[in-house]
């Protein structure tokens, strides 16, 4: 159980779960669920985080760290972005 945690095993198993509720979500959006780009971007930015703490639990080099924080960031912004558009006048 403990290499389970430290190993980075259990943050796949989050990212695989992540992944299917981004294709269920899609999904679901052919028959009329909220707006796709709003959730996929807010999906996006939790994978991010998650994929840059799979990166410190095996040990990778900070770059990957790095990349994984600059895509939640980006992720983030561009979430912002749509729930602004959506909500002005």
């Amino acid at each position: 159980m403990p290499d389970l945690l430290t190993g980075g095993h259990i943050v796949d198993a989050a990212l695989l779960i992540v992944a299917a509720e981004a294709g269920l979500l899609l999904l679901w959006r052919r028959r009329a669920g909220p707006g796709r780009g709003a959730l996929l971007v807010n999906l996006a930015s939790g994978a991010c985080l998650m994929a840059g703490l799979r990166a410190v639990l095996a040990g990778a080099p900070g770059y990957w760290l790095a990349a994984a924080l600059a895509g939640a960031g980006a992720a983030h912004v561009a979430d912002l972005w749509l729930r602004l558009r959506s909500a002005a006048p």
